[in-house]
């Protein structure tokens, strides 16, 4: 199969974000300007097992063209097994798997950024859903070492193992979410291997993004947390401008409100009361605002007013980052 993800661009991608990149959310930043979207990390265990709740979440959007899964596992059949469940899901595309996930209940299971502390593990992982995967493309999410770093060796096997591209957070799995990004070690990567390679940490905004683009010289850009309430920050990278009309802030938003709800039903106004309170950030009246939609569950009201309100107020400041709030896979 011919690979769908063209790098003779720079590439912006939706990284998996924990409870946030659900389907109506990349459908959002699909249709406002992303080129690759990340399912939520999935657990191998719960595919090969069949969990109802896990194969949901693998539903895709019309629009997500290429469409990746993200899985995380440390057991060789288990990933193995997994893999065959995706293999029969003809809308995937891009298998990835995570090495790069600090939270703890993931590393004591062996999974995720655990892996950067077992190469040999990782490289039979990886080697392991290259030989049973039936999908065009394999790619891994790492990070640039576990208590320190060794990112040109990790890159390297990872490439030797045959993934065909390299999503890279610059932190060790011990700097978490809050340790300064080594981008010039994520440059560093870019130039010791040959397999494109996306840049991830910290990129918060339209000019973060630019100025990482250029510094690392990766092919690409992953963004997670900075487009949790700012997911026009795609539209602004593929048009160019760091400015971005009110009029498409409010169609972004009320597009995934409704996606939200045609996806959950009625509860998806209740899930929804978290991206309220980040788009709403910055806003006259936020407060009042998210006030009164705690306390209404019904669809069409909670529509008319978040629509009234992101119609009628005025955005008053900028700034608001969603780091505290979500774990970045």
């Amino acid at each position: 199969m011919t690979p769908k993800l063209d790098f003779n661009t720079p590439v912006y991608a939706l990284a998996p974000l924990a409870g946030y990149t659900d389907l109506p959310f990349r459908n959002v930043v699909k249709k406002f300007g992303a080129d690759l979207t990340v399912s939520e990390m999935l657990s191998s265990n719960a595919l090969a097992y069949g969990s109802a709740k896990t194969l949901k979440m693998l539903e895709r959007s019309p629009n997500e063209d290429p469409y990746s899964v993200q899985i995380a596992g440390s057991e060789e059949e288990i990933v193995r097994r997994a893999v065959e469940v995706l293999n029969g899901q003809e809308e995937i595309d891009i298998i990835d798997l995570n090495c790069g996930c600090p939270v703890p209940k993931i590393v004591c299971h062996g999974s995720g950024s655990s892996l950067l502390n077992d190469l040999p593990r990782m490289a039979r992982i990886i080697e392991t859903i290259k030989k049973t995967s039936n999908k065009s493309t394999l790619s891994v999410k790492i990070r640039l070492g576990f208590e320190s770093k060794n990112h040109i060796e990790i890159a390297k096997l990872v490439e030797g193992c045959g993934a065909d591209f390299l999503a890279v957070h610059g932190r060790t799995r011990a700097g978490k979410f809050k340790a300064p990004v080594d981008y010039d070690a994520i440059g560093e990567i870019k130039a010791a291997v040959r397999i494109p390679v996306i840049a991830n940490g910290d990129i918060d905004s339209f000019e973060k993004a630019q100025w990482v683009l250029n510094h690392t010289k990766a092919d690409g850009v992953m963004i997670g947390r900075g487009a949790v309430g700012a997911p026009w920050i795609f539209h602004q990278l593929k048009t160019g401008s760091a400015t971005v009309d009110p009029m498409i802030k409010h169609a972004i938003i009320m597009e995934h409100l409704d996606g939200m709800v045609r996806f959950y039903g009625a509860r998806g106004v209740i899930t929804f009361r978290k991206h309220v309170h980040t788009y709403s950030k910055g806003y006259e009246g936020a407060s009042a605002l998210r006030d009164l939609v705690n306390r209404i569950d019904d669809p069409l009201h909670y529509r008319e007013v978040v629509d009234e309100f992101f119609r009628t107020h005025r955005q008053i400041a900028e700034g608001f980052k969603a780091s505290d709030l979500v774990c970045e896979c």
